[in-house]
């Protein structure tokens, strides 16, 4: 392309026609992609400002045919590129999800000012910076949030995978895209583990099945000092009932069946605070599983206290109503036989970092 026919090209831009410049505009385009080798800086400055220029006096319609034509140009007219990640989002959609020539800065002016739906454009991107992702994390909206998960690409601070997993607890919508999230921290996957349905706890038991032993003392350790910060007010004859079961176990009197004598007698504390010592779980994690009757959840601390499965039923009849108990019964106990004590004690280990910040005092 001679520089003659560039000068020639910004005198047009003068043109007063609508019509002309919208034609303009499509030769200025198609000139800049026409030289194999791309414009040298010099033309490629004059390409930006005038393209800068045409671009702000056309409809949308126009913008966007030029955002699509630029949004994945190795070296397009960047002013003009930036320009447009900042319009409409029927304009801004393709370069903020495919132009390599908007920088983190670029993105975190998008991600801090614009709306939602300027956020999910970007949240599909590849090569997003950890710094972008932690902004849309605290400005986006669920389905923002889910669009983030869903791109494996997009790193994730430990603050801000924390922020996911609290917000994704509340709303089921978010549980397939966190579970299914591959760099999620497995100490922050576990704790979804109390949240999901069936088909994604199998998901995180496989998961936990899988983990290298080094890989999954990291994630004990991450999540020792993050529970330990957490923990929170616990019930108030919590130390009555961690004295008793202390004595007896310094007596050797802490038997399967003396739990299931705790519940019968209504001893609720007591029970979880045995349960807690015979499984080696953490008490916080006993009462949310015993507080929402989570069966599931309760066959895996038996399992890997190796409980007989006529136990694990009694406590299934004693913690549901009567009649519910007796109904899922069956059900329950094939389940119970079925699951593989390995898979409940490598799950288990997630369950104990509480446990292993030291002794808790009652609030």
């Amino acid at each position: 392309m001679s520089v003659s026919k560039l000068d020639q090209l910004i005198a047009l831009a003068h043109e007063p026609s609508s019509e002309r410049r919208r034609d303009l505009l499509r030769e200025v385009t198609d000139m800049f992609f026409a030289a194999p080798a791309g414009p040298n800086p010099r033309e490629l400055d004059l390409f930006d400002g005038v393209l800068s220029t045409l671009a702000r006096e056309m409809e949308e319609e126009v913008r966007a045919e030029l955002s699509t034509r630029f949004a994945e140009t190795p070296q397009p007219p960047r002013g003009l590129v930036r320009s447009l990640a900042a319009d409409t989002i029927a304009v801004a959609a393709p370069v903020l999800q495919h132009s390599p020539a908007l920088s983190e800065a670029d993105l975190l002016e998008v991600v801090k000012t614009r709306g939602q739906e300027h956020l999910r454009a970007v949240s599909g991107r590849t090569g997003l910076s950890e710094a972008v992702s932690d902004v849309i994390v605290d400005r986006g909206d669920d389905t923002t949030l889910g669009t983030l998960l869903r791109n494996q690409d997009a790193p994730l601070s430990r603050k801000a995978a924390e922020t996911v997993v609290e917000r994704a607890q509340q709303n089921p919508e978010l549980h397939q895209a966190v579970v299914d999230r591959q760099t999620l921290p497995v100490d922050l996957l576990n704790d979804m583990y109390f949240v999901v349905e069936a088909r994604l706890r199998n998901q995180i038991m496989e998961r936990n099945a899988a983990m290298d032993p080094a890989a999954l003392e990291a994630a004990l350790e991450s999540g020792r000092k993050r529970m330990a910060a957490r923990d929170g007010i616990l019930p108030p004859d919590y130390a009555e009932a961690e004295a008793y079961i202390r004595q007896l176990k310094a007596k050797g009197a802490i038997t399967p069946s003396m739990l299931a004598a705790f519940l019968r007698n209504n001893e609720r504390t007591r029970f979880i605070v045995a349960l807690c010592e015979l499984a080696d779980v953490d008490f916080r994690v006993c009462e949310r599983i015993i507080s929402r009757k989570d069966l599931d959840a309760l066959a895996l601390i038996c399992k890997a206290a190796d409980f007989e499965r006529a136990l694990f039923l009694t406590f299934t009849i004693l913690i549901l109503d009567k009649g519910e108990g007796m109904g899922q019964a069956e059900d329950y106990g094939r389940r119970y036989v079925e699951l593989p004590r390995e898979v409940a004690l490598r799950t288990l280990r997630f369950w104990r970092m509480r446990r292993a910040t030291g002794q808790i005092a009652a609030a």
